[in-house]
């Protein structure tokens, strides 16, 4: 049995459908993408203000911004993460996210770097992988100048995002990249094999379905032979232990809702302390719907608070 939906995120459905406006995978990539952003001030609320939104670039050239939280200083050392926004690999930037990378500063404590990664499918598998792996060692080389400890680095993300982070904590953990002291997992794909009986449950009516979460795969990872690749899907990584503690946030009425449920279970099995919150009557993209999803502004909030105590000095 699934927990009815919250009143908030039904009011958010209806909205939807009023605006008649087509499902993502019914759509070319391009103008998905284009109408994934024209939501932003419909969804959101305005961003807060922060002590410093610096944008810069990775020296590859991919975009970043830095935010560093309200009430800290100018040359202050802060803990810092580097944050990887969500939308299914194919779209999302540093503006439909500014909110949520605004807010984990604000209430963390936190500089975050957050990095606009290559979209699918333009750039298909492994390109996310790589542009996140080089703003985690850019953070890490660069940490004076950012006003960051490289002692206390996290890694987090939503959706997609949360994918990317927990394979940069698996990379971490393996001297790929430098260490590594949290991963935040918001709804995060763990297995592009998708297999899971939520994805059963969740065909229609929703903001991501079944059909949505395989339009984004097939545009992300066109090779299937490279769905069980555990820089796709972590979950089918061999061993999850000696990863950085994390926080996995997963929502009732999302296709995504089991494999995260898994991935946190296996993340405790294996010896991680993980910290595991499950919003039975939320649906999956309520951090960026704010506006009208009310409670999410509370998971977000709970979220920076398991992110500040995972850095704690």
């Amino acid at each position: 049995m699934t927990a009815p939906l919250h009143p908030d995120c039904i009011a958010l459905l209806e909205l939807v459908k009023a605006s008649g406006r087509p499902r993502f995978d019914t759509m070319e990539p391009l103008a998905a993408r284009a109408q994934y952003a024209a939501g932003r001030n419909v969804v959101q609320p305005p961003s807060p203000d922060v002590a410093e939104a610096r944008d810069l670039r990775l020296p590859s050239g991919v975009a970043a911004r830095l935010y560093r939280p309200l009430g800290s200083k100018p040359g202050e050392v802060l803990p810092g993460l580097v944050f990887a926004h969500g939308g299914g690999w194919v779209f999302g930037d540093l503006d439909t996210h500014d909110h949520l990378a605004r807010s984990l500063a604000n209430g963390s404590g936190c500089a975050v770097l957050a990095v606009d990664y290559r979209m699918a499918p333009e750039h298909p598998f492994p390109a996310a992988v790589e542009d996140v792996a080089e703003a985690v060692r850019y953070a890490a080389a660069n940490a004076a100048a950012l006003g960051m400890d490289p002692a206390r680095l996290a890694v987090g993300g939503d959706s997609a995002g949360g994918n990317l982070a927990a394979v940069m904590a698996l990379m971490s953990r393996d001297g790929a990249l430098p260490p590594l002291r949290f991963q935040l997992l918001m709804y995060p794909a763990t297995d592009m094999t998708a297999t899971h009986e939520s994805y059963e449950r969740f065909t229609d009516g929703l903001p991501l379905v079944a059909a949505g979460m395989y339009w984004f795969r097939n545009l992300y990872i066109p090779d299937a032979a490279q769905w069980t690749d555990w820089r796709a899907s972590p979950l089918r990584a061999a061993s999850l232990a000696g990863t950085p503690p994390a926080f996995v946030l997963t929502v009732g009425h999302d296709p995504l809702c089991d494999e995260g449920r898994d991935y946190a279970a296996r993340l405790e099995r294996e010896g991680v302390r993980v910290t595991h919150l499950h919003a039975a009557d939320i649906l999956h993209g309520a951090l960026t719907m704010c506006a009208i999803v009310k409670p999410a502004l509370e998971l977000i909030e709970t979220a920076a608070r398991a992110l500040k105590e995972g850095l704690r000095a």
